[in-house]
């Protein structure tokens, strides 16, 4: 049986997954955490030799071997898919897969890409405990180091990791490595999305002394008044050498984001050659800063290893940060508040890169959502780039962290629970979980691990959340599809009414929290409905929030004859079956402009709300939508409006409002509001200083209050004249002094409409029932034209 058609491996010489920290020689660099200034990390990014097979039965067996001769094979970069560089085609579907659902069995025809380079260890590595990392390879891989086989890995959205350090040797190396586009674990990878392979993220060398710390675990809480803190920490020790290591010291030190140190424990051990020791010890601090979304405030965790002579045998750095998950009363909350999951589904998507989404189009996506109110990501549907979870933890945005699973194409079979339900996959189901929080543990910024998406629900899935939970007590666990909370912390739903989620929440007598997982399809022209959600999620306690499907449209840049760009989606490129543009879904457009609908979810999820309590005396009420922070930060003004335009302005003093508080503000006007105009008062909130994701003056709030309408009421007679009506057998005619109004009764229709002998109307309105289906009406396109909506047509009884 081929190793990509056979479930029951994952892998081959992958180490378990950890949390890899970057070693630097002192504490100063080491601090920094810019891995790519630390001599032990070394990037095999770039410049590849590659070729591309139709399938793995045509490679050549030799192609590894350090003295093969690729010369006239391709160039292509590393990281990228290959299909973006027009080996292959990209193929789009939603659920379906794209070749029949036969697990774990894959296509004979299945696209093979071979690559090589060379890369250079020097003097500086001797002694080191030498690791490559592959942070994502779609889908499974074999490679070589200097001809000798060193790996095989499944798993395309989650790292793998090799120790290689007996395969290399001083000066030129070689690498070799065999993708193959199709394998089993295809089965749980269907995620609605591009089907694009390759070598897709960063890979690295790091370099490791023999006595290493060579996994930690920091859990930083607060206690039950949330005033002061603790620091967990599980660290594991590592002796990779021959010899017996005594009299070392493991200094843990934490620092403020100022990098002002706050406490150090020192760990002294002895470790015995090739063994590993986990030392478990925490730390108590005083009234710490909180982490949250609209707080990001990060500690530095510096781990030094030291000799027994007091010499720096490596130096680790991680951040880390305060915060309480937990569920009181049915309701979720961060350090015991309430929040509101303003939240968006992110897919990594490029136009040009595919999944291999450059770093600036990463920090591009968090502003973006930080600029539109936006507080939280559901990584749909697998781990995000290692650079992700980053950037969330500094800028401030809740992550749901989801597993690299989707087997959704198992229900267009007789059998949905092929693969779920079925103990021979439980590995499979395990590994995609373990591997993704041991890498991404210590990010504060993941508040919920999530077991993957519509993969129904099976005994596999309970496996995961055993694990998790055992593992991790400072999160929850999400999967939408336990409707009846066998393993999850909350209830989840996609696309659920209000009335639903009000039903649901009753059904277990609101004994826990409701997130919409997904909700508000973006697609077509646009979500809608926000105002009703977003009045269910103020006005009842457990329903909060939801991520909206989805955040980027996945178009693929594309020039038509005439090198016009478009942006291509299902079918564009013969791919059969597809599903169309079911996959330009987004709330920006593929190269990140926004659409009119980031505009409309800016606004609804606001953090500031504004009333007119007594328009006589000018007085509004504004009130801190915030979950945690005071409204000091922003600057608030106002401009009254008579008729469009604009005759005063004004600025609002101090808003020292609290979070979840008001405040009556009065507006000084001076003009008196006449009987016959139309009156607004405009008010604006934006940021008195600058921050990390928007300049001084960005706008995060408004709100447009009608004081005062113009618009006409309906009368019967026009300027009070008298109306005349005459009506034979083919017209009714309404006449006054200057105008005349006929209806033909024939065809129900206005035929004339004449004021001062003009004549204002060309043809008569009539009655029409259907219109264009929009995107969002596939579902009841079919229903409607079987009962004729389709065929009505205007017609007069007579």
């Amino acid at each position: 049986m081929n190793d990509w058609e056979n479930h029951k491996i994952t892998g081959k010489n992958r180490i378990a997954a950890r949390n890899l920290l970057i070693p630097f020689d002192n504490e100063k660099e080491a601090l920094k955490t810019d891995k790519k200034k630390s001599p032990y990390f070394k990037s095999l990014n770039g410049t590849w030799k590659f070729k591309y097979h139709e399938t793995p039965f045509h490679v050549d067996d030799r192609f590894s071997k350090p003295d093969y001769d690729a010369e006239n094979w391709d160039n292509l970069a590393v990281p990228s898919n290959w299909q973006m560089h027009g080996y292959g085609k990209p193929h789009y579907t939603n659920s379906n897969f794209p070749f029949p659902c036969d697990p774990p069995r894959v296509p004979t025809e299945n696209p093979t890409g071979c690559y090589r380079r060379n890369f250079f260890i020097d003097s500086s590595w001797d002694g080191k405990e030498i690791f490559i990392r592959f942070e994502g390879v779609d889908s499974a891989f074999y490679f070589w180091i200097n001809g000798k086989m060193a790996g095989f890995s499944k798993g395309s959205r989650i790292p793998a990791e090799f120790n290689i350090t007996k395969l290399l040797k001083k000066g030129a190396n070689c690498i070799a490595a065999q993708v193959m586009q199709w394998s089993d674990a295809s089965y749980v990878e269907d995620q609605d999305m591009w089907w694009l392979s390759g070598i897709f993220r960063e890979v690295y060398l790091v370099a490791v002394p023999k006595v290493e710390l060579s996994d930690i675990f920091i859990k930083s809480t607060l206690d039950e008044k949330y005033k002061n803190g603790t620091v967990d920490v599980e660290a594991v020790l590592t002796n990779y050498g021959n010899g017996e290591i005594k009299n070392h010291n493991m200094e843990f030190t934490l620092f403020d984001n100022n990098e002002k140190e706050i406490k150090t424990h020192i760990q002294k051990f002895s470790l015995k050659a090739g063994t590993d020791k986990k030392i478990s010890f925490n730390i108590e601090v005083e009234k710490p800063e909180h982490w949250t979304a609209e707080t990001p405030y990060l500690y530095k965790v510096l781990v030094t290893i030291k000799d027994s002579s007091g010499n720096v045998v490596s130096a680790k750095s991680v951040r880390t940060g305060f915060r309480n998950i937990e569920i009181k009363n049915g309701v979720m909350m961060v350090n015991g508040r309430r929040i509101l999951v303003r939240g968006v589904n992110r897919h990594d998507s490029h136009p040009d890169e595919g999944r291999a989404v450059p770093y600036e189009t990463i920090l591009k996506d968090i502003l973006l959502m930080k600029q539109h109110n936006i507080n939280t990501v559901r990584t749909s549907h697998y781990p995000n780039a290692p650079e992700f979870y980053d950037l969330c933890d500094e800028y401030g945005l809740y992550v749901i962290a989801e597993a690299d699973l989707e087997t959704h194409g198992t229900g267009r079979t007789s059998n949905p629970l092929m693969i779920s339900d079925n103990p021979e996959w439980e590995d499979v189901y395990l590994d995609r979980m373990k591997r993704m929080v041991e890498s991404y543990k210590n990010h504060p910024s993941i508040i919920i691990w999530s077991l993957g998406n519509e993969s129904f629900f099976g005994r596999n899935h309970k496996s995961m959340a055993e694990w998790t939970r055992s593992r991790d007590k400072t999160r929850l666990i999400h999967y939408d599809r336990d409707l009846k909370m066998e393993t999850v912390d909350f209830l989840s739903q996609m696309y659920a009414s209000p009335e639903m989620c009000i039903e649901r929440v009753k059904e277990f007598n609101y004994k826990y929290p409701f997130i919409l997982c997904e909700y508000a399809h973006a697609m077509g022209n646009g979500p809608g409905v926000f105002k009703e959600y977003w009045d269910l999620f103020y006005s009842n306690e457990q329903i909060q929030g939801g991520c909206v499907w989805e955040w980027v449209d996945h178009g693929i840049r594309q020039f038509d004859e005439n090198g016009k760009e478009y942006f291509a989606y299902g079918g564009d490129f013969g791919d059969k079956p597809n599903d169309g543009n079911f996959c330009m879904d987004g709330m920006i457009f593929p190269d990140r402009t926004p659409s009119p609908c980031l505009a409309e979810y800016k606004k609804a999820i606001q953090p500031v709300h504004v009333e007119i309590k007594d328009l006589k005396k000018g007085i509004i009420n504004i009130l801190n939508r915030y979950d945690f922070i005071n409204m000091k930060h922003l600057q608030g003004s106002w401009h009254l409006l008579l008729d469009g335009k604009i005759i005063e302005s004004g600025t609002i003093p101090e808003l020292d409002i609290a979070s979840g508080k008001n405040m009556d503000i009065k507006i000084p006007f001076k003009n008196k509001f006449d009987e016959k105009s139309e009156y607004f008062l405009n008010i604006c909130f934006i940021l008195k200083e600058g921050n990390i994701w928007a300049e001084a003056g960005h706008s995060v709030a408004f709100d447009q209050l009608e004081l005062k309408s113009s618009l006409p009421k309906f009368a019967p007679s026009v300027s009070g004249e008298k109306m005349n009506v005459s009506e034979d057998n083919n017209m009714i005619k309404l006449n006054t002094a200057n105008s005349e109004i006929i209806v033909d009764k024939i065809y129900g229709v206005l035929s004339s409409w004449t004021v001062n002998g003009a004549e204002l109307i060309r043809k008569g309105p009539r009655m029409n029932f259907w219109r264009v289906p929009i995107d969002n009406d596939r579902r009841n396109i079919d229903d409607w034209k079987n009962a004729g909506l389709n065929a009505l047509q205007h017609r007069i009884e007579s």
